[in-house]
């Protein structure tokens, strides 16, 4: 039965990783749902949150040919583990003035940061699980999302 696996993968920071890795996945026929990559507080070491679904053995060959790439450092699993992950979103809302008080009693609600206003609308900015964007998304649709935008997840593992 295929399920989403969470991958946290290590990785020198140099020109190119990135590009085999995502080249590793294309050329087997894997997709990528999500991918994040940033810098650790080791500026020669980046970390790649990467989500993708498959099979048990599908994924265990994954980690098994991203920890032959060269430039990995270490690859990490945290499908069956305890772990905390988030996306980033900014959500553009129409935002008339009769609706205004609503939506940011919704805004509250949900712990969003107003960070843009303007005589017609409001963009606010959430970081939360997948199912909270998408509770606050179905909230906010009735008074018309004028655009949005999400990152990639990002996880880490919580301790022991």
């Amino acid at each position: 039965m295929e399920k989403q696996c969470v991958l946290s993968i290590l990785v020198h920071n140099q020109p190119g990783v990135l590009s085999r890795i995502a080249g590793l996945f294309s050329g087997r026929g894997y997709n990528i749902d999500s991918i994040s990559v940033a810098e650790t507080m080791d500026k020669d070491i980046s970390r790649i949150t990467l989500i993708t679904t498959g099979e048990k053995n599908i994924i265990e060959q994954i980690t098994k040919q991203l920890n032959k790439l060269i430039n990995v450092v270490r690859v990490c699993d945290f499908t069956n583990e305890n772990y905390i992950y988030r996306e980033l979103a900014l959500i553009k809302v129409n935002a008339k003035a009769e609706a205004r008080a609503e939506i940011l009693r919704i805004a509250d609600i949900f712990r969003c940061h107003i960070v843009d206003v303007g005589t017609d609308h409001y963009i606010l900015e959430i970081t939360a699980s997948k199912n909270k964007l998408q509770a606050i998304i179905d909230l906010l649709k009735p008074f018309g999302i004028k655009d949005f935008v999400k990152t990639g997840s990002i996880a880490l593992q919580r301790g022991k």
